[in-house]
């Protein structure tokens, strides 16, 4: 409930309200039209060009983005695990929300309880005191999962370049994860939401560069062995995504599912 007034409180700030309205106005025209392909299958309408795509992730996730995952899991194991407890806890700004959306009010309000203790007694969520409580973390949520679960389905495959893949659909909910997240418009966007001065763009590209540092780093060897007993890893690395999105969407819920934190 804290986090989704921290929503309201932002959006009525006086000199955003009109960009708010439209950038929401723009993600609803787009959620309208996709509704038209509710139940669909989701094709690879765009292979010849996610392939290529693809390729040059996997080629810039070579260069850059695994060599500094290795360093970085070198760290000592407290410095990485703050880290993750920090980068989980700033997600609830978007976690939440959806949540309340998709009518799952008891994750809701556990997770609410989550983010004040952690915020607080976790000093700004490096810790996860919570957890001793009993409040374990609910599976991730987004608006692309909040959309699923309104019945959009996920029309085309897409391969991002730098971000991966995704689907029409989840395009849509990273547009709405990021406009619609506090935590951006409290950093990136308009500093008068903070009283004249905000918390500074570096803030919020540190946050993220860190979360997804950490994921490659947890992810080394599982991404290793894909690759290497993959006949075709571009199809395995679609068909694994569409099936855990489909998972999410679903509320599946498994402890031994290898790919929970896959993003």
């Amino acid at each position: 409930m804290l986090v989704l007034a921290i929503n309201i409180t932002i959006y009525s700030a006086k000199h955003y309200k009109m960009k708010y309205f439209a950038r929401l106005f723009f993600v609803s025209c787009i959620i309208v039209s996709f509704t038209t392909v509710t139940g669909a299958k989701t094709k690879d309408c765009f292979e010849s060009v996610n392939r290529a795509v693809f390729s040059f992730n996997i080629g810039l996730d070579k260069i850059v983005f695994k060599p500094v995952a290795k360093g970085y899991s070198y760290l000592p194991n407290p410095i990485k695990t703050g880290v993750k407890n920090a980068t989980n806890n700033v997600s609830y700004f978007v976690q939440i929300p959806n949540q309340f959306l998709q009518g799952k009010f008891r994750n809701g309000i556990k997770d609410t309880g989550r983010f004040l203790i952690n915020s607080t007694v976790g000093i700004f969520g490096l810790f996860d005191p919570a957890s001793k409580l009993g409040l374990s973390k609910s599976q991730n949520e987004d608006y692309g999962q909040t959309l699923g679960a309104w019945g959009v389905s996920h029309g085309c495959y897409i391969v991002l370049p730098v971000l991966g893949p995704t689907t029409l659909r989840d395009s849509v909910g990273k547009v709405g994860n990021v406009f619609l997240d506090p935590f951006y418009l409290s950093t990136v966007g308009n500093k008068d939401l903070m009283l004249g001065n905000n918390l500074g763009d570096q803030t919020y590209w540190g946050e993220t560069v860190l979360d997804k540092t950490n994921w490659r780093a947890e992810h080394i060897r599982t991404l290793e062995d894909l690759e290497k007993n993959s006949v075709d890893l571009y199809s395995s690395v679609r068909s694994l995504y569409l099936q855990r999105r489909d998972y999410l969407t679903n509320n599946g819920d498994s402890s031994d599912d290898e790919w929970k934190d896959f993003k």
